[in-house]
């Protein structure tokens, strides 16, 4: 008889690049789905089973509920038996607003809330506030001055005129529009008499105030192209004026076209002359001065909100044992000390998961949009751990990504937990310890993209070691041996001294140059802080570059990109190699499906310049324009170049369906009608990199793009694959992939964080060979990683910790990695030495 509680049966699975796939998956137990990247995993486990389930569990919701959920398109498959109601727990940046925090993600603010509103102590003559008073986001708790945001935003005399030696002739005022309105304020001053070529820090202080600062909008006649003397002489006589102005003071300026203007580009502009400072109301706690004034523990519910989620827990555990002394309102009222108890044994459950998960180093206040999407995902992991549901598929992405090996056993104590309350457990995962850890393994593949996309096998784990064609058995059964790599000597070193930013106080941290750094540490010990932030930061500054960032989605996240974080430290050598600085991220080479792999990388400006070299293109007289869909003359103008049209169904997902008028091609029959070795444009945009490298080989520009994709694993992406389709780690190694392209002097510093995330161990060792490249070529790569297999690989190691938040935040070990495991600081080391020995 099966050790296993029934069996999930799919049957003719074709999602994206599956092969009318048949696989049975046993239920209550820990299936991990494994392959190489792009092979299909998450093809079956979230295309598949997952939005099946979810289809069956609307269907059983009124249609006016449905319309509330994200609901994902229906699947290619002709049947699954067997299958569980089912939660995704998916890789996903953090929500986009500064309102959504630890907190709320994970509930435990709302029991705060009611621990507060129920057992807090209240100043005599208080009266009882119920458990919403203590939110920022209801309009009971919210700060009047702040609206719960805890900052205030402030046009300042220093943010406004950044260089007071300038005169107003000379655009002084800085926040003032450019161009005529600009100049109509300026014309406005010398009307009203002000000296307007007298430098800013000379002028009577009474004068620069009210420029600045009146609320007053005096109309005057305005004489154009006058100097001061000519106009005070035209106003004398009454002369006729060209027009009437009315002023406007520079910080009602800035104010009003912040809230009033629906240009992105003018929002932007006036957010610069905002000055990000701590409500003086609420002093940046962002609640009413009454739920501020009620206490617990000695705290108000802000500061116990910034305590760690360690810190937390050893605060309420004396009151969940009732061995606290109970408050003075507690003893006037007895039943006070049960609610209590009640409460606090309930957050200290809860709190215990997440120390569990390796998160006690965060805060409840902390914004989701800063955590990591592993951080995030095992957020809402504990919160799943605690909800005691049984009987439920939890489909997890990749839930080891961005851990520490040390992290990594505490989660899979945490699968361990759901698992044993009688649920089942379908994680697409590359990292080998979760592997090993599987009751069965689904391997994809053997290949990638149109060359994976079968099921190799499907068994408990010993069994894939007979599957020769499996690249994931090679690295799990130990036949991938590692090649001892005698590590390069650094060529100097690049120092910063007294660094300070998040837990990080007055940190000396040396980065060698010219050899690879990887930069280790358990998750939330500083390494991130050190590296993608202040090593980023400080040697931007050093060569002059502007700091990259993302386009704000809301107002909110644009006056916090304006708000700069304090960061202290500086460089005190090792910048008279380096003349560029490359940070390969995460982020993506697009927000819409016009960009792709092809237009970022550059790829496709080759491309069309062949099909316009055409004996054809040239007889219709197309240029290399025509060829691209987002310009009118050569796309289709029925869909605008998208290749798909909407159809909105009230009560289902919105159906995107394939143009009719040019059926997914996105061009016009014209262009379409061009062609280039009997292909269209339309065609070599669906080839992936593999079947471009073979279709363009003896064009070597295009070779040497193809050769590059190729190298960092992304042969199974099509050319014309939409940005939004890719995944963080898609993103990055095209990033890096299209840096590579480019002649190296020899002089960048390339900094990464976890490029890793997403690969499988064989994709691992193609990144590793192209670090390897830019290093030969006397270029500087620091990366941070948890993969042992890069640490082992690197020529130099610098570990952060011991522990996480206030724990870490320290160099604990530094050298090359056989030092380093030596460590016994090190809570690397271990994992390090066991590779080493392999």
């Amino acid at each position: 008889m099966s050790a296993f509680d029934g069996y999930v049966r799919v049957r003719g699975a074709r999602e994206h690049n599956l092969k009318n796939v048949d696989v049975d998956l046993p239920r209550n137990a820990l299936v991990v789905f494994t392959g190489v990247s792009g092979s299909g995993k998450s093809s079956l486990a979230f295309g598949t089973l997952y939005a099946e389930a979810q289809r069956r569990y609307l269907e059983s919701v009124s249609p006016y509920a449905r319309r509330l959920f994200h609901q994902m398109p229906v699947p290619e498959v002709d049947s699954i038996d067997g299958l569980p109601p089912a939660v995704a727990l998916q890789q996903q940046r953090g929500t986009p607003t500064t309102r959504s925090s630890v907190g709320s993600v994970s509930t435990l603010s709302n029991s705060l809330r009611m621990l507060y509103s129920r057992a807090g102590d209240y100043p005599d003559g208080q009266e009882l506030l119920y458990a919403e008073s203590f939110s920022p986001n209801t309009p009971q708790g919210a700060c009047p001055q702040c609206h719960g945001l805890g900052r205030v935003y402030e046009a300042t005399e220093r943010s406004m005129v950044p260089d007071d030696s300038l005169t107003i002739r000379e655009r002084a005022v800085a926040a003032w529009p450019t161009a005529w309105h600009g100049q109509n304020l300026r014309d406005i001053l010398v009307t009203l008499g002000y000296d307007v070529d007298t430098p800013w820090r000379d002028l009577p202080r009474k004068t620069r105030d009210w420029i600045l600062f009146t609320d007053e909008q005096p109309t005057v006649p305005v004489y154009a192209g006058l100097t001061p003397t000519e106009t005070r002489r035209a106003l004398k006589r009454k002369e006729t004026p060209s027009y009437q102005g009315t002023f406007t003071g520079a910080r009602k300026y800035v104010l009003q076209t912040f809230a009033g203007t629906d240009s992105q580009l003018m929002k932007k502009r006036v957010a610069q002359y905002l000055v990000s400072m701590a409500c003086p109301l609420c002093e940046g706690k962002r609640l009413r001065r009454e739920a501020l004034s009620i206490t617990f523990a000695g705290h108000d519910i802000s500061e116990i909100s910034r305590l760690s989620l360690r810190q937390l827990a050893e605060l309420m555990e004396p009151y969940a044992q009732r061995k606290a002394p109970a408050g003075k309102r507690a003893k006037a009222h007895p039943e006070k000390l049960m609610v209590t108890q009640r409460i606090c044994a309930d957050l200290l459950a809860r709190l215990g998961v997440l120390l569990d998960l390796g998160l006690g180093y965060l805060n409840l206040e902390r914004g989701t949009p800063t955590l990591s999407p592993g951080e995030l995902q095992r957020l809402r992991l504990a919160t799943q751990v605690r909800s005691s549901l049984f009987g439920v598929v939890y489909v997890l992405d990749e839930p080891s990504a961005g851990l520490h090996p040390a992290d990594t056993e505490a989660l899979l104590r945490a699968l361990d937990r759901l698992k044993a309350a009688g649920n089942s457990l379908f994680v697409v995962e590359h990292a080998l310890e979760v592997i090993r850890h599987a009751d069965w393994i689904v391997d994809v593949g053997p290949k990638a993209g149109q060359h994976g996309g079968e099921v190799l096998y499907s068994g408990v784990p010993q069994g894939l070691k007979a599957v020769a064609e499996s690249r994931t058995a090679h690295y799990l059964f130990g036949a991938a041996q590692r090649e001892a790599r005698t590590p390069r000597a650094p060529k100097g070193w690049l120092k910063l001294r007294d660094v300070v930013r998040n837990n990080l106080h007055k940190l000396d941290a040396d980065f060698p140059l010219g050899v690879l750094t990887s930069v280790s540490g358990v998750s939330g010990s500083g390494k991130s802080s050190l590296v993608s932030q202040a090593l980023i930061q400080l040697v931007q500054a050093q060569l002059g570059q502007a700091p990259t960032s993302e386009p704000a989605d809301s107002t909110e996240e644009l006056l916090e990109q304006d708000d700069k974080s304090e960061l202290q430290g500086h460089i005190v050598s090792g910048m008279g190699g380096l003349r560029r600085l490359v940070q390969v991220d995460q982020k993506p080479i697009g927000r819409t499906p016009r960009s792709n792999l092809a237009t970022y990388t550059g790829l496709f400006d080759h491309v069309r310049k062949l099909f316009a070299a055409t004996r054809a293109a040239k007889a219709r007289h197309f240029d290399a324009g025509r060829f691209s869909f987002n310009v009118a003359k050569g796309r289709c103008p029925h869909c605008t170049g998208e290749g798909f049209v909407m159809v909105e169904l009230l009560f289902l997902p919105s159906v995107y369906a394939p143009c009719p008028e040019c059926e997914g091609a996105r061009y016009n029959p014209q262009t379409l009608a061009i062609r280039y070795r009997e292909h269209n444009i339309a065609q070599v945009l669906a080839l992936t990199v593999d079947a471009a490298w073979e279709f363009f080989e003896d064009v070597t520009p295009l070779r040497h793009a193809l050769d590059v994709l190729r190298a960092v694993g992304l042969g199974y992406l099509r050319l014309g694959q939409p940005a939004t389709e890719l995944s963080g780690g898609e993103a990055q190694r095209i990033k890096l992939a299209t840096e590579l392209q480019r002649a190296s002097k020899g002089d960048t510093l390339y900094v990464l964080d976890e490029p890793t995330t997403g690969l499988h161990p064989s994709d691992i060792d193609l990144l590793l060979q192209q670090l390897h490249t830019l290093v030969d070529a006397g270029n500087t790569v620091i990366v941070v990683e948890h993969n042992v297999q890069v640490l082992a690989d690197s020529d130099w190691m610098m570990d952060v910790g011991p522990g996480a938040g206030e724990e870490g935040g320290r160099i604990v070990a530094s050298g090359p990695p056989a030092e380093v495991a030596e460590q016994p600081a090190s809570r690397t080391a271990p994992y390090l030495r066991a590779v080493l020995a392999a």
